[in-house]
């Protein structure tokens, strides 16, 4: 069974359907796109490992937590990168890694054009940070990058996915868990999401 989480949170609907909005102007677009990918975060991490750990406050003594895994995040270069910047905040040691990818219009299929992992795993947890979940290729060519390179655990966080994206994803890599925001209807022909928002990088970026 796939291993989808769809936020059911109020304010991030209400952010995601201004996000929608296609008179949403780029910069409004990019703080509604930071702020959403801070929310699912919090989300997708609620079962990172934690050791006891005593703090002296000024009252005293207290039992507190320290996290016991290094996270990475993983942007799927270039819309990915609106999604870094909130996060990075909320876990201010997190590892940022950049994996470029771009769909072949023609074949719908991801070409991978950049890559700076280090030779080996520095990290516990990747978080693989993509607005859209569509076809899934990207997603899943991903997951292989970091597989390969030896990662323990992937997660994948989303502001939209299509059902194809997500059927993709889960059977190439069922153990993958899937964070979104919303799962809209279906892909259309050429392989973008309905009705979800139009193309995510062009609308941060103010090129479409």
């Amino acid at each position: 069974m796939a291993d989808v989480h769809v936020s059911n949170h109020p304010l991030i609907q209400h952010k995601l359907t201004l996000l929608r909005n296609k008179s949403t102007e780029p910069k409004k677009f990019r703080e509604l796109v930071r702020e959403i990918a801070i929310m699912l975060a919090y989300e997708a991490t609620q079962d990172l490992a934690v050791s006891p750990k005593a703090v002296e406050t000024p009252m005293g003594p207290a039992a507190g937590a320290e996290l016991q895994e290094h996270i990475g995040l993983v942007p799927i270069l270039r819309a990915g990168l609106g999604m870094v910047e909130g996060i990075w905040e909320m876990m201010p040691s997190a590892e940022v890694w950049h994996i470029g990818l771009y769909r072949d219009e023609r074949t719908l299929r991801p070409v991978e054009y950049y890559n700076k992992l280090p030779v080996a795993p520095t990290v516990q947890v990747c978080l693989i940070l993509d607005p859209m979940l569509a076809t899934g290729g990207s997603a899943v060519a991903t997951v292989d990058i970091l597989k390969r390179w030896g990662a323990q655990r992937v997660k994948f966080v989303g502001l939209i996915a299509a059902p194809e994206g997500i059927e993709r994803l889960s059977s190439a890599h069922p153990d993958v868990a899937i964070h979104i925001a919303e799962v809209d209807e279906r892909l259309n022909s050429i392989g973008y999401i309905v009705p979800g928002l139009g193309d995510a990088g062009d609308r941060q970026f103010g090129t479409g």
